[in-house]
């Protein structure tokens, strides 16, 4: 049948622009609807009076990420683009921070660690290491860790390595909770992307990628999908109230978003979906009138629950990248302990600003006086959580039949990053086009049509 559109991307953020970009790179017409006034969802980046603030937190490396330096590649950017951080990672304890969090020799300087609990670290990784071919990122449900969470895998070692490590690392950087959520997905990461002194940062913001990739697209902003349906043969959406057709749509938002729009998905989809929960984020970025940062030169300091109950770390963000503030100043980013989220969230701004950088003074003395301006980012779904239930649903639902409808988003790669959308954006453009090529009916040879 003839149909308004070829194809549809809902949602503007990285896997929607990766598999809009597959897509348009095979010939098709894709048009992207993006219910925000620009390009990145997660990773945006907001800009003013010289400060360029990222809504969340975003690092790549140079293992690990093969999806996104393809994408990289392919956006015309280079290493250049993506400068190395060379700052190292620090852990909060007993009253100042311990360097080397993430680097291989932590096994002999601690790195937050106690000395007695060094030794767990050592066997942690040496775990790993020989675990490495089972512990593959892009199958995190068929793992040596089974059904284990975070928490569960931690009591086989030293305390330390669950509150000095793993429960800071988890919660800073993903929001999770480690008594919920899979500890495949974690250990796999960290064996995938390599130590912190590999990492890398996008000069210009988080979405420098997200706006590369949509210069040459056919991006609708402010057009908020409200409804999308499989029809077999095609698939209908509603957007800004307007009916259309389409002979696929990617649906590239986070899983509960996605049900949210089709409420009756596949039921080779269904399981996974509906077990695909997310984690909320809240951050406050801090402009100030100087280069303040933690004390020991550290671009992230990682605050544990059992040293600090509201924030989960503090991050340097004119030390991870100078573009970040104006020369001579200083930006802050401070992250809620993902705990306290809920109850920050429903607090009115002022409050919650006033919370943090109280506990924020702590690690950056002279915060508060410093400030010149705070801004607020709240993710009600900024993480999958990917506990053991949503890895059990996963199989079925990447082995399930290509459809009219598909999904892409870092859940879909059980992977919490921009690799992950990356990835997820590359899968879900080769399964309409398998589809598409499957239902494509083909020319009559001459011979035939003689």
């Amino acid at each position: 049948m003839s149909t308004d559109l070829d194809i549809a991307v809902v949602g503007a953020g990285l896997a929607g622009l990766a598999a809009a970009h597959e897509l348009r790179r095979h010939g098709h017409e894709v048009r992207v609807f993006e219910a925000a006034a620009g390009p990145g969802g997660r990773m945006r980046s907001l800009r003013g009076d010289g400060y360029l603030m990222d809504t969340g937190a975003e690092q790549i490396s140079a293992r690990g990420y093969r999806a996104t330096w393809q994408l990289l590649r392919r956006a015309g950017l280079g290493p250049a683009d993506v400068p190395r951080i060379g700052r190292p990672m620090a852990m909060w304890r007993a009253g100042r921070p311990h360097n080397g969090v993430g680097d291989p020799r932590a096994v002999l300087t601690g790195a937050g660690l106690s000395p007695t609990a060094r030794p767990s670290l050592a066997r942690f990784l040496a775990w790993g290491e020989r675990h490495r071919a089972g512990l593959d990122h892009d199958h995190a449900e068929d793992t040596p860790l089974g059904t284990d969470t975070i928490a569960a895998m931690a009591r086989r070692y030293h305390p330390d390595l669950y509150d000095h490590l793993l429960q800071p690392l988890s919660s800073a950087f993903f929001g999770w909770d480690p008594e919920r959520s899979a500890a495949s997905p974690l250990v796999a990461l960290l064996l995938a992307v390599g130590p912190v002194s590999s990492w890398r940062v996008y000069r210009g913001g988080m979405d420098l990628l997200a706006r590369r990739l949509a210069e040459p697209l056919d991006v609708r902003y402010g057009a908020r999908a409200e409804e999308v349906t499989d029809h077999g043969t095609h698939a209908r959406l509603t957007v800004g109230g307007t009916p259309l057709t389409a002979r696929a749509v990617v649906l590239a938002l986070p899983a509960p978003a996605a049900l949210r729009l089709q409420p009756d998905p596949a039921p080779e989809a269904a399981g996974y979906l509906a077990a695909s929960s997310y984690r909320p984020m809240f951050k406050i970025s801090c402009a100030l009138d100087r280069p303040l940062a933690p004390r020991g030169g550290n671009y992230v300091l990682l605050t544990p629950e059992d040293e600090e109950p509201l924030l989960s770390c503090v991050i340097a963000d004119h030390l991870k990248c100078p573009d970040r503030a104006p020369a001579g100043r200083g930006l802050v980013s401070l992250l809620a302990s993902p705990r306290r989220v809920p109850e920050l969230a429903a607090a009115d701004p002022a409050t919650a600003v006033r919370f943090m950088t109280r506990a924020a003074e702590r690690y950056v003395p002279g915060l508060r006086d410093a400030l010149v301006a705070t801004h607020v980012h709240h993710w009600a779904e900024a993480m999958p959580e990917l506990t053991p239930h949503a890895l059990t649903r996963r199989g079925a639902f990447l082995d399930r039949p290509a459809r009219c409808v598909e999904y892409a988003g870092d859940w879909v790669a059980a992977r919490p990053s921009s690799e992950g959308a990356a990835r997820s954006g590359a899968l879900a453009a080769s399964r309409v086009l398998a589809r598409l090529a499957a239902h494509t009916p083909h020319a009559p040879s001459e011979e035939t049509a003689a």
